[in-house]
């Protein structure tokens, strides 16, 4: 399984009605961070647990849903998060 697989794997239990992953890991090659094999991700995510907290929060809740993924797999992520009313 790919680690964009992987992500929207531990994603589905924020129940998104959108998310969109793009692995940017090739533009950063070279960079410190991506030798130890971590990836770098462009993330939006639309979720219903999203409404009405806000961004601190909401990218809390996708850091805890990624977990163990963001010691190794994941160097970097740089997230978009939507309720589905802010569309």
């Amino acid at each position: 399984m790919s680690v964009a697989e992987e992500i929207r794997e531990r994603l589905a239990v924020l129940q998104p009605s959108r998310l969109e992953i793009i692995d940017e890991s090739a533009l950063h090659a070279g960079h410190a961070g991506s030798k130890g094999g971590g990836g770098h991700y462009l993330m939006t995510i639309v979720s219903p647990m999203f409404a009405g907290i806000g961004t601190i929060k909401r990218h809390r809740l996708v850091y805890d849903a990624l977990g163990a993924l963001m010691k190794h797999e994941i160097h970097a992520v740089s997230m978009t998060t939507l309720s589905p009313e802010e569309m």
